[in-house]
């Protein structure tokens, strides 16, 4: 059975086909292409039909395709076609002119198909390689809708330039429980409110790993499982609220996938743009602030910087939870106020984010739990934590930073309260974000638990820990989490 996602709002002809990566037109472009080169080889009296069908079919889904917009995997099927095009055509019109029908001999033919094919067959390859991501669907009662803030602290300087008048702002996405969208209601874009915002992300998203931005091209045609401003669900009481801080040069929607899941379970989930940190943070005024945060090399510098760096974030981390309390009173304007329950709220976060979630959890009380997804803890280890914590990290290797596991280890063992640190088999760093769902299925890079797989786990193992330590719900929370990898426990009683 075909699924289909909105890609772009072309219609269903550019709409994402699951498993296979290309639209229901790529496809046919692709089919046709093929058809072109294998025309060649049939018998005489399919020979005609075949290739004329195959040449209307794929002149017409190359001119629609360059209307709505052809990605770079197509590319090399439109070579391959437009080489074999002319030979499939010439001995058509040569028969029709009444000029003798010359053909090739098999073996000079041969290669020339064949490398045809192979170029080709090389479009599917990329497509699966740099797909548009589909979002796994929610599997809450609740539907999902999501909307952006922006909040400048009075209080605090912006250290990131010189002007003496800035102030630190931060851009902050919510998914939340809504109620359900009449169909046909456009959803949200993937990494921005607008397809423009989406590619201005996206493109410095590459530029910061290295990549040429055509290679991700796919993301910022993406659409998730929210609706912008869609009215809060009648039901479910007060949400616990969970604030997430991105990766070094991350962007708030890195983990949209968990985002929604916790938001359809009857959860508010915060995540912040660090301006100057994440790779580019787009203002309500227009502006885009890009990253400033370079390392040098040096590893004692650079842990310096992370530690710094770290700090800030831990402090935005408070700002937007008091800015959540204030939206939840009424004393910021929104539909959400009444349904927050700033009594209940985890503060989480991935790489630097979870460093920024720990030290946000050590500065800050009123952060009554904690997750970091595979973070080094830069900075201070003290004061101790006092709240429940767990710390999911990829699989351990040689390759593994030495110095990670051992203050990973010691910041939860000081931790007043019990903590829980998974180790999941199969996973890398990018597993904990949403890298798995358009990156290269290569296992060094997102993993080895697969495209469907990364989210659901690392959702799997969050929601569990967030029903049992906010919620209070009954349960073996160490059995739970210890089905999706290896468990270690530190108690207070055994932490000394």
């Amino acid at each position: 059975m075909w699924q289909r996602v909105p890609r772009a709002e072309h219609g269903r002809v550019t709409a994402n086909i699951v498993g296979l990566h290309m639209s229901l037109l790529e496809v046919l472009v692709l089919l046709s292409a093929v058809a072109l080169v294998v025309a060649r080889w049939l018998p005489l009296a399919v020979r005609q039909r075949v290739t004329i069908t195959a040449g209307a079919v794929f002149m017409l889904s190359a001119i629609v395709l360059s209307v709505v917009g052809i990605r770079w995997q197509l590319l090399p099927v439109l070579v391959g076609a437009a080489v074999a095009l002319p030979f499939a055509l010439s001995p058509l019109l040569r028969r029709h002119t009444g000029r003798p029908t010359w053909r090739a001999r098999w073996w000079l033919a041969l290669p020339g198909s064949v490398a045809c094919v192979g170029l080709i067959a090389t479009g599917p390859v990329a497509a699966w390689a740099f797909p548009v991501p589909v979002f796994p669907e929610p599997s809450g009662r609740f539907e999902v809708g999501t909307r952006v803030m922006q909040w400048t602290d009075p209080r605090r300087p912006e250290t990131f330039t010189a002007d003496p008048h800035d102030r630190r702002t931060v851009v902050v996405q919510l998914w939340y429980p809504a109620q359900k969208s009449p169909a046909g209601t456009q959803r949200a874009q993937y990494l921005g409110r607008t397809e423009h915002e989406a590619r201005t992300v996206s493109d410095a998203l590459a530029r910061a790993v290295g990549l040429p931005d055509f290679l991700v091209d796919g993301i910022p045609l993406a659409h998730t499982h929210s609706v912008f401003d869609a009215p809060v669900a009648d039901g479910g009481g007060r949400f616990p609220v969970v604030l997430f801080s991105p990766g070094s040069g991350g962007v708030r929607t890195q983990n949209t996938a968990w985002a929604e899941e916790l938001a359809s379970q009857g959860y508010l989930v915060a995540a912040l743009d660090h301006p100057y940190d994440s790779a580019a943070v787009v203002l309500t005024d227009g502006r885009t602030i890009h990253t400033k945060t370079t390392s040098t090399g040096d590893r004692d510098k650079d842990n310096k910087l992370a530690a710094g760096w770290t700090t800030v974030r831990g402090a935005d981390l408070s700002f937007a939870l008091t800015q959540l309390d204030r939206l939840g009173r009424g004393e910021i304007a929104g539909p959400l106020t009444g349904r927050l329950d700033t009594d209940r709220v985890a503060v989480t976060g991935h790489s630097m984010g979870g460093a920024a979630a720990l030290q946000a959890a050590r500065q800050d009380h009123r952060f009554d739990a904690v997750i970091d997804l595979d973070g080094y803890p830069h900075g201070p280890a003290s004061p101790s934590l006092h709240q429940p914590t767990l710390a999911a990290t990829q699989a351990i290797t040689p390759a593994t930073d030495p110095h990670y596991m051992p203050r990973l280890t010691k910041a939860l063992k000081l931790n007043t309260s019990t903590s829980y640190r998974l180790t999941i088999p199969g996973a890398a760093h990018l597993t904990f974000m949403d890298g798995p769902l358009y990156l290269p299925p290569v296992p060094s890079i997102v993993g080895s638990l697969g495209r469907p797989e990364s989210p659901r786990v690392v959702a799997a193992t969050i929601l569990a820990f967030l029903d049992t330590t906010l919620r209070d719900k009954p349960g073996d929370l160490a059995g739970i989490l210890s089905a999706y990898g290896d468990l270690s426990v530190y108690r207070p009683s055994n932490n000394r």
